[in-house]
């Protein structure tokens, strides 16, 4: 059984308790949410996907490596004079892509819709992907590019969320294209990409893992915290400056229960997109 499969296992043992981890409260959807819009990139017209206010769901942008099933947020003011901060953040296994049965899943995740409903107005962008490796990142940096060439992002202001298997993606991502990212929310989630580039270009980086996680175990994040430590050294930041752009956060079991998770800790970190002091955090970074 390869890792992936032993993950579906888990998630099927836990789901009683994993229903406490996604969070209520869902964003008004867009009377664009039920379009499949396919937008051509490579060669041909391009369609524009819809510019409306709210969620629009269930997008389909033809890239490089195939389709990418993509659903986003747009504030109720959208300007395009404005420049917007932009979240991409992606889900775990669970709400990736499996064929239309799953599509839209990742709406109901407070992953997503957490960055919805902050006071600050910004773009929020989630894709529904079929891998967690070099693919996957690669359509993650194309649809950012895609929406920083569409849409009224601040280029200064872009940022990356990953949990689990999409923290496995968006680690990729960063460290592949750093130039493009201020911050990166890594939850729940193994570090796949390299070091050197994050720190070099002085991304930001906020860690989060529960203690007693039972898919990943805490000591990857440990190990994620300690190789992106390493390289800003290498770079010649010092501890203040390294404090500034680098946090971990590993709770223990105490820290969980007091919030209603007693079990299920890897699911139960989806909680980290309820603590406003890490979404202000991430968005307090700019390029």
């Amino acid at each position: 059984m390869n890792r992936r499969m032993g993950f579906a296992l888990l998630l099927l043992c836990l789901a009683a308790a994993a229903g406490s981890c996604t969070g209520g409260g869902e964003a008004a959807l867009s009377s664009a949410d039920a379009a499949v819009q396919s937008v051509q990139t490579d060669e041909g017209p391009e369609t524009v996907p819809p510019q409306e206010a709210g969620i629009t769901s269930e997008q389909i942008l033809a890239g490089a490596d195939g389709e990418i099933h993509y659903s986003y947020y747009l504030p109720d003011d959208y300007d395009e004079s404005r420049a917007y901060p932009m979240m991409v953040t992606m889900p775990g296994y669970d709400r990736m892509w499996f064929g239309e049965a799953s599509s839209g899943s990742n709406l109901r995740w407070r992953g997503f819709l957490c960055w919805t409903e902050l006071e600050e107005d910004m773009i929020v962008v989630s894709a529904q992907l079929t891998d967690w490796g070099e693919k996957s990142a690669r359509q993650a940096i194309e649809l950012t590019e895609y929406f920083l060439e569409h849409f009224a992002v601040d280029p200064n202001r872009v940022y990356a969320a990953g949990y689990s298997a999409g923290g496995e993606t968006m680690s990729r991502a960063v460290s592949m294209r750093p130039d493009l990212y201020a911050a990166y929310l890594h939850g729940a989630s193994q570090w796949d990409g390299t070091f050197e580039p994050v720190a070099q270009n002085g991304v930001a980086v906020y860690i989060f893992m529960a203690e007693n996680d039972e898919y990943y175990g805490s000591q990857r994040a440990r190990d994620a915290y300690d190789g992106l430590r390493a390289a800003y050294e290498d770079a010649g930041w010092t501890d203040e400056q390294i404090e500034s752009v680098l946090q971990l956060q590993i709770p223990d079991n105490a820290y969980f229960n007091e919030r209603g998770v007693s079990g299920n800790y890897h699911g139960g970190a989806n909680i980290l997109f309820e603590d406003a002091s890490i979404l202000r955090w991430i968005l307090a970074h700019s390029k």
